[in-house]
């Protein structure tokens, strides 16, 4: 047996779809420098690590959603000073995604504050998708829940991703979200895999969920057959008005351990940093690139929070010898 034959028998062995909540628990409870070990090296089996790929998010639709998501300005429920807005024209997106493309980004994710798609949205949603594409970007979408036939049309007109993320653990989930169920999501997200659209889906820590919730949301994703092509963990940001409004921001090393458990569980997934970044400092980033991060949201807004800027992204890509993916 030559040496590449064992180096591929064991990466197919470290796909798997049979993890278990304790498994799980027992990566985070390694000794953080012995976590970072393991999540590095299935990293580097899999991804060039010095390579980060950099994606623009861009709410196309923002506020008026009927959902009551306990951390989500955009709620009807919540009292956050913001607007409910009509659905942006073709022209104001396609020109953020001309300037996020100029800008360096990858990839162009375009988010709706929606509970589910609707028919009559969907040739606009369509055109949009079709746009962006023909740019040269890879294009995501965050619409809420859809229909088989919704996704099928908008795998027609290119998209490559959809967004829906499963937020927590399945027994953490109705203290955050009362309006839509935890198979709800995954329903959805089954949707889009049958319909041949990659999936984007992660969650957010932070939401004074315990370590447990934590592996039991990337237990949900990590058993999902196949794994979601794109993982983004979300940080938390509080918002005033919120019933999470005065949540206190997670250890920046939680956090870690919460990306490299991602890379191990999901060795072929983009891991990437989302909303929260702010909240993390330089070094805090650097270990999560270590860990297995390799895809952050880039630009100055993600849908209504802030995000470090572009020049400060690539200044920091800069001292870590980090290069955007090609």
């Amino acid at each position: 047996m030559t040496i590449m034959t064992v180096q591929r028998s064991e990466t197919a062995r470290e796909i798997r779809s049979d993890w278990t909540r304790d498994e799980i628990l027992a990566l985070f409870a390694l000794p953080f420098n012995a976590l970072l070990h393991r999540a590095h090296e299935t990293h580097r089996r899999h991804f060039d690590p010095d390579r980060v790929q950099l994606s623009t998010l861009l709410n196309i639709k923002t506020g008026g959603c009927p959902e009551d998501c306990k951390y989500c300005s955009q709620s009807v429920h919540y009292e956050t000073g913001l607007d409910a807005e009509r659905l942006l024209e073709r022209d104001e997106i396609r020109a953020a995604a001309v300037a996020a493309k100029a800008a360096g980004a990858q990839r162009f994710c375009m988010g709706a504050a929606w509970r589910e798609l609707k028919d009559r949205d969907v040739p606009r949603i369509a055109a949009i998708v079709h746009e962006v594409r023909a740019l040269g970007l890879e294009t995501c979408m965050t619409l809420g829940m859809l229909t088989a036939d919704q996704a099928a049309q908008l795998k027609a007109a290119g998209l490559d991703y959809y967004n829906h993320n499963v937020d927590t653990s399945p027994e953490y989930y109705s203290e955050i979200i009362t309006t839509r169920s935890y198979q709800d999501r995954l329903d959805t997200i089954g949707t889009v895999q049958e319909a041949g659209i990659k999936v984007c889906s992660g969650g957010i820590i932070g939401m004074g969920e315990s370590r447990e919730d934590r592996a039991g949301m990337l237990e949900t994703l990590a058993n999902l057959d196949p794994h979601p092509e794109s993982v983004p963990i979300n940080m938390l940001v509080p918002i005033a008005g919120t019933p999470l409004g005065d949540g206190k921001v997670l250890d920046s090393f939680e956090f870690v351990r919460t990306i490299a458990a991602a890379r191990i569980t999901m060795p072929r997934a983009v891991v990437r940093l989302s909303a929260g970044r702010q909240a993390l400092s330089d070094e805090a980033q650097a270990l999560c690139f270590h860990a297995g991060a390799n895809s952050i949201f880039y630009g100055e807004r993600l849908l209504t929070t802030g995000n470090p800027d572009h020049e400060k992204d690539l200044a920091l890509f800069a001292r870590l010898d980090l290069r955007p993916t090609e």
